[in-house]
């Protein structure tokens, strides 16, 4: 099962989802395809988020730089992706200035709670999934019906299907926390406790402004869809609608 896109069209460019997707594609292609193996995993330890360092009082600036680093193409694509689908609405409904904050804190949480499961580690954390987490959280709590196309391959067939956000999300972030909990520690790999801690800190920070909206006033009036027109595409034999812009 794999998001593809959502029929939930913002009302203003998201600059600030623009450039962050920019910056780590350049970041990537930098030294991804500069450095070989070995230098790489150099460069991870002195930019990646280490817990052990940060426990030593060193090498604090991996705490931010991490999330612009990628272990391999299908880590940055997806991380992108994801960041893509759903950080225009986001950014829509928080401001650009408001919503590059709300990243950067949403990136920051995702290292808190991944440093607080094992502060020894020594292996680094790279990637934007714990602040793209974030933007997921809160996207579910504002949107938890807007319809996200999925695509599920069965072999050699596939389909896309849309389901609404609070299942796709929903189910997302019960892997992280079923993955978290049977995962050891020093396995490496995915970060579980950093897409949650992100995950919930975004629903967090985004509850005072699904509160000004009305709450649960916000979702009856909108049954938990956009409250806008939604996008219709070519493979639903439809047109995608004119959007009109909502007053700032």
């Amino acid at each position: 099962m794999f998001p593809i896109r959502d029929h939930n069209p913002s009302g203003r460019r998201p600059y600030v989802t623009w450039l962050l997707i920019a910056a780590n594609v350049a970041v990537f292609l930098l030294f991804n395809l500069s450095l070989d193996e070995q230098q790489l995993a150099y460069f991870y330890y002195d930019w990646g988020f280490v817990p052990r360092f940060v426990t030593e009082g060193v090498s604090l600036h991996g705490i931010v730089s991490h999330m612009f680093l990628h272990g391999g193409w299908m880590h940055l694509l997806g991380n992108m992706l994801f960041l893509f689908i759903f950080g225009d609405n986001m950014e829509d409904e928080m401001g650009h200035s408001g919503f590059a904050l709300f990243y950067l804190l949403a990136g920051l949480a995702a290292v808190g709670l991944q440093y607080a499961a094992d502060p020894v580690s020594e292996i680094p954390m790279v990637g934007a999934s714990g602040a793209i987490a974030g933007v997921m959280g809160g996207y579910l709590l504002l949107f938890p019906k807007a319809r996200v196309d999925v695509l599920i391959i069965f072999v050699i067939f596939f389909r896309i299907f849309p389901i609404p956000a609070w299942i796709v999300l929903g189910i997302w972030f019960a892997l992280q926390l079923f993955n978290g909990a049977v995962t050891p520690l020093d396995g490496g790999g995915v970060a579980y406790w950093a897409h949650t801690g992100g995950f919930v800190a975004g629903v967090a920070m985004t509850l005072p402004l699904w509160l000004r909206r009305g709450g649960f006033g916000f979702w009856n009036r909108t049954h938990g869809a956009p409250p806008h027109p939604e996008a219709r595409y070519p493979l639903a034999q439809s047109r995608v609608p004119q959007v009109p812009r909502r007053p700032r």
